[in-house]
């Protein structure tokens, strides 16, 4: 089958810099209304992914997401995010970008070419078969990803990767790939907007399901979340004060004393309190 990219075929609309501000954001939104349809098709190829995923997270193994771009810096978002909202070790998911930490604000011209930079980056962090790599790029062919996932397939570790185009060099590369096909863009070409928002969905989606797997979350609360702000100290306050049908007051007090709901709710039943 020939390997063509949708991504960088003509976008459906044209002209549009005739347009005005309404009909541009009216256009633009009615291509975004596409695309959680199209990661619906994906959804067993992503639950293929996260059943590799879990066992691996359960015995000590790391999650890495590796990417160029904007595919690299919404890996990074996505693995940054773990740690305030599950509470996990920094070390549990990891996102690297072509042309290093440098590159999540600048862009680093022809980092992503390389063919052995990915490799070398990922070394940097032990990589070994406990551990899985996603690869992300939305065309799909991105050389520092496509070797980076190679080396990883000949050294026994685990490769998934997120890509919106289908059958692509990356997708063919991957054990377990997620296509998601969501068409050529508003502006031709410019993968950040649909497949941006289709890779930005499907990383929720992975991180989201694995740690509830791994039980970080009670109920529907991020009970092992970091109270780093007030903000989060106020949701820490009245999950204990729903969960435990307490006041406010001493909602405040064990959270001031266990620092960590799902601490403050197991002492509170175990009657410590």
């Amino acid at each position: 089958m020939q390997f063509t990219k949708t991504t960088e075929q003509d976008s459906n609309y044209n002209h549009l810099e005739q347009m005005s501000v309404s009909e541009l954001l009216t256009n633009i939104n009615k291509e975004d209304k596409t695309v959680p349809f199209a990661v619906e098709k994906a959804i067993p190829q992503i639950e293929t992914l996260v059943n590799q995923i879990v066992p691996k997270l359960k015995s000590g193994g790391r999650l890495f997401y590796i990417g160029a771009g904007t595919s690299g810096r919404l890996g990074i978002v996505d693995a940054s995010e773990c740690p305030p909202t599950f509470g996990v070790s920094h070390d549990m998911v990891i996102g690297l970008i072509a042309g290093g930490d440098s590159a999540i604000r600048k862009a680093v011209e022809f980092a992503e070419d390389s063919t052995t930079q990915g490799w070398e980056d990922l070394k940097k962090y032990s990589i070994n078969p406990n551990d899985v790599v996603i690869g992300i790029a939305a065309s799909g062919t991105t050389p520092y990803v496509i070797s980076a996932l190679q080396h990883c397939n000949e050294n026994n570790i685990v490769t998934g990767c997120i890509t919106c185009n289908h059958n692509s060099p990356l997708s063919q590369t991957a054990q377990f790939p997620i296509e998601v096909i969501v068409g050529p863009e508003f502006v031709t070409g410019s993968s950040r907007m649909k497949a941006g928002t289709a890779q930005k969905l499907v990383l929720n989606m992975i991180s989201t399901a694995s740690m509830i797997q791994l039980g970080k979350v009670k109920g529907n609360k991020m009970v092992d979340m970091q109270l780093s702000n007030n903000k989060l100290v106020d949701r820490g306050i009245k999950m204990l004060m729903k969960e435990l049908n307490i006041s406010q007051a001493k909602a405040q007090e064990l959270l001031e004393t266990h620092k960590n709901v799902r601490s403050a709710i197991q002492n509170y039943y175990d009657g410590s309190e």
